[in-house]
């Protein structure tokens, strides 16, 4: 644990939102050309995974606290709306519409860090208490687990992505499940997440693609939602940010509703038995403005935690101050460079704190929390002001 003088380190940027949050405070100019120079000596086909990149190109976060902030910043709270549904099938399309608010713009141009072995991020909001750490940095493989007491649910996340860089794009595969339990139904929900493409020619765009999978065993529902390419006809935006979707029973394959929309903007869920549409999901009361971490305890923060191990480099970001980022940013990764070196030189394997990881099959991993509940955290989130 740190003490009070190293408050001074920590730097909380704002969540990437629909409207406001980073995008806003972040914008650089000129960045198709910077891309382009920055990809002018690698191979299309090539994984950028442990791609060092300039801290130009990187925004103000690690990539933890990306995956936390799907989970901890929200606007209207999908997430507890989970258990209250009075059937399987209310409940189940809660969860759909929980899974469509984890995405969140991206930034052209921008990317987190990558976390360092065993970098952890800890943050409450409410009665949620989330901690995500980094459990293996060869693949880098994040895992997540939350819970709320209150409303008797738990998550549990293992993903690692794999970015691939081809010519005109950078593809990045995000691998892995997630996991919400609701232990008053006892109902447990597995779900995997869309891939991102990164497009630099003839136009840039960031999109979230491919197909999400639902499934629970408990109500023997299941859902698939695509999430669609924007097609691009000489350098003109198609439709971008659609999804497209169905929810059936698993046995029969019988279909129980139709989904569509945008996540950006709504979501609409059709009930094929009586026709009657709804509003699913609302990005805008969802993800717009949404409300920045605040450090409340700074004796209670690890050394190990995101805002500390990369405060320095984000400060300077910033700043703009490129020279003083790229310094603070080369030391860290000497340090763990170093430390990688002693373990290999001892004989020692690396162990993480917080969870258990095993591989079942080639490139799938599980992550188990050691623990049974997530403590409240020294940063947490305000919960927005009632209108």
């Amino acid at each position: 644990m740190v003490g009070e003088s190293a408050s001074s380190r920590v730097v909380l940027t704002a969540p990437l939102a629909l409207e406001g949050g980073l995008a806003e405070e972040m914008q650089p100019p000129n960045m198709v050309q910077r891309v382009l120079s920055l990809f002018r000596n690698i191979r299309p086909g090539s994984d950028l995974s442990h791609f060092q990149l300039p801290p130009l190109f990187n925004m103000p976060k690690s990539q933890l606290q990306c995956y936390g902030e799907g989970v901890y910043c929200i606007g209207e709270d999908y997430l507890s709306r989970c258990p209250l549904g009075k059937t399987s099938r209310e409940r189940f399309t809660s969860v759909v519409a929980w899974s469509i608010s984890t995405t969140r713009p991206a930034i052209f141009g921008l990317a987190p860090f990558n976390p360092i072995l065993g970098e952890t991020h800890h943050v409450s909001r409410g009665n949620l208490n989330v901690l995500l750490e980094q459990v293996s940095h060869h693949p880098p493989i994040s895992a997540l687990h939350a819970t709320d007491s209150v409303e008797n649910i738990e998550l549990v996340w293992c993903q690692h992505l794999v970015p691939k860089f081809y010519g005109a794009s950078v593809d990045v595969v995000i691998h892995g499940h997630r996991q919400l339990l609701l232990k008053l139904h006892k109902e447990k929900y597995k779900m995997n997440a869309p891939n991102l493409v990164i497009r630099i020619l003839p136009k840039t765009s960031m999109e979230w693609c491919g197909t999400v999978g639902i499934k629970c065993e408990e109500s023997g529902l299941e859902a698939e939602v695509c999430y669609y390419r924007g097609r691009s006809l000489w350098g003109f935006r198609g439709n971008s940010r659609c999804i497209r979707g169905k929810i059936f029973q698993t046995d029969t394959e019988k279909l129980v509703y139709e989904i569509s929309g945008h996540w950006d903007k709504t979501v609409s869920l059709k009930d094929i038995d009586s026709g009657e549409v709804r509003v699913l999901y609302d990005a805008k009361k969802a993800i717009s403005k949404l409300e920045t971490p605040v450090l409340r305890n700074a004796e209670g923060l690890s050394t190990t935690e995101s805002v500390m191990v990369w405060g320095e480099v984000s400060q300077a970001i910033i700043n703009k101050d490129w020279e003083k980022a790229r310094e603070a940013k080369r030391k860290i990764e000497e340090r763990e460079r170093a430390l990688a070196r002693e373990r290999k030189e001892r004989g020692q394997v690396w162990m993480p704190k917080h969870f258990t990881i095993s591989q079942k099959k080639e490139g799938h991993w599980e992550c188990s929390p050691l623990d049974a509940s997530v403590p409240q955290a020294p940063i947490f989130v305000p919960l927005p002001s009632p209108d």
